[in-house]
């Protein structure tokens, strides 16, 4: 397969105190990380092939601005219990270079980077109740960072690599063509459900054990 996920993310409360629950739960934290311009921030946990993140906006000004109006994530994050889907896939390549992405996508240019580079947006990012998609070309597995940017990956759950993922959703019938794609290249299995869900299996779920983070955080992991 040429791609594979990146990273997710969940939209939380300010300064995400539902990662209080992953730390109880044995997850190690990652450093947090500001998106400036963007009027995001994070925490982040890592594994070894993805990084889960919590999501939130802490300048609502610059989350609304222009260009950054254009993915839409203020109306994620400031209804999302109201409605609006709270998770986003990012994607990167698993070969180099790359002729075409899974999905359709618009360019979009966020402060925070070098005007050189952009992030290939998903068609569907106006579409606030199915997750946001995206594809980092500089994105690389966590097991594969330099020295200088590694974050811890051992964690005392024994969690260490997602092998699967579930997005459950009220619309999981009607999905956009965007979303069809992910779901069709197996990175993704969508599956019909009353609220939003992210389901993660790790280690291939030998162990038939799970964790049900709801209702503070809509995330169940198995393993």
């Amino acid at each position: 397969m040429a791609f594979e996920l990146d990273h997710l993310f969940i939209c939380t409360d300010i300064d995400a105190p539902e990662a209080d629950g992953l730390i109880a739960f044995g997850l190690t934290e990652g450093t947090p990380n500001l998106h400036p311009g963007q009027g995001t921030a994070n925490r982040r946990f890592f594994f070894h092939n993805v990084m889960l993140e919590l999501l939130w906006v802490h300048n609502s000004q610059e989350a609304q601005s222009t260009p950054i109006s254009g993915i839409h994530i203020w109306e994620r994050w400031v209804d999302r219990k109201r409605g609006a889907c709270p998770f986003g896939f990012c994607l990167r390549s698993t070969s180099h270079p790359v002729s075409s992405l899974p999905f359709s996508t618009w360019e979009y240019h966020p402060p925070y980077l070098p005007e050189s580079l952009s992030i290939p947006m998903g068609r569907n990012s106006n579409v606030i109740t199915e997750p946001m998609l995206f594809y980092l070309s500089f994105g690389e597995r966590p097991d594969n960072f330099e020295i200088n940017k590694s974050q811890p990956l051992k964690h005392t759950s024994g969690l260490c690599k997602v092998t699967r993922v579930k997005f459950v959703s009220p619309y999981a019938d009607k999905p956009s063509t965007e979303l069809k794609a992910i779901a069709d290249a197996n990175l993704v299995d969508l599956s019909l459900g009353e609220e939003y869900l992210l389901e993660l299996g790790f280690d291939r779920e030998l162990q038939q054990q799970q964790a049900d983070f709801r209702p503070v955080l809509p995330l169940v992991c198995r393993w």
